[in-house]
Formats: C-alpha cells, structure tokens, sequence
C-alpha cells in the first residue's frame, strides 16, 4: 500500500520559512518523480515544484521561484520543500504527489498515481 505523508505545515509571518517533507512508503521512492502542488481555499490545485526521479532536475512556478527548493533524500524516501522568503499569497493546503519514472517537467495534477493526505501553510501578514 502506498503512502506519501506530508509534514511540516504550520502558521508563520511573512517572510518567514519552513521546510515540508513527504515521506513514501509502499513504493521504491528512487523511481518516482515527486511534485508539490497547492490549492488555497477556493482554488483549483496549482503546481509548485517537481523533482525528476534521478533527482538531477527540478522545475518550479514562476510565484516560487527563487524562493523555494526541492531536493530529494532516497535513502530516506523522503522530499522536501524548502520554503523561503513567505508571502500571505503562499497560504493553501499543500500536497506531494509521486508519478512512476516522472520528470521534472510534470506540472499536471492528472500525471501523478499517488499523492498525500496535504499540510496546511498559514503566512500571516
């Protein structure tokens, strides 16, 4: 049974940080790629950042860029989101998500066969 379970949400004042992790069970982590989406409330689900399964590329929103970073550990079978420099507009549930051999270059909602249960990221003003 696979499962991806994110940690780390929590409420901080803009321009503050946190780090989210996704941890996987049930699957061989080194073959998937992972994405982080978003969704505010009342907002379709939005893509944030993907890391390739080889870890050696990664991709992010024009909103984050810059300020956050993916990186992988699979000896862990974890990813995690750095997220820097946090803006009120960065408040939504967040969601990681794992695609079989997927690319950096995953930006849909539909490519992804496993996702977690989301974290909420609160960013006072």
């Amino acid at each position: 049974q696979v499962q991806l379970m994110e940690t780390g949400g929590g409420l901080v004042q803009a321009g503050g940080s946190l780090r989210l992790s996704c941890a996987a069970s049930g699957l061989t982590h080194r073959n998937y790629g992972i994405g982080w989406f978003r969704q505010g409330l009342g907002k379709d689900r939005e893509f944030v950042t993907a890391i390739s399964w080889s870890g050696t590329r990664t991709n992010y929103a024009d909103s984050v860029k810059g300020r956050f970073t993916i990186s992988r550990d699979d000896t862990k079978s974890t990813t995690y989101l750095q997220m820097n420099s946090l803006k009120p507009e960065d408040t939504a549930v967040y969601y990681c998500a794992a695609e079989l051999w997927g690319t950096s270059e995953s930006t849909k909602t539909g490519l992804y066969g496993f996702w977690g249960q989301g974290t909420q990221v609160t960013v006072s003003s």
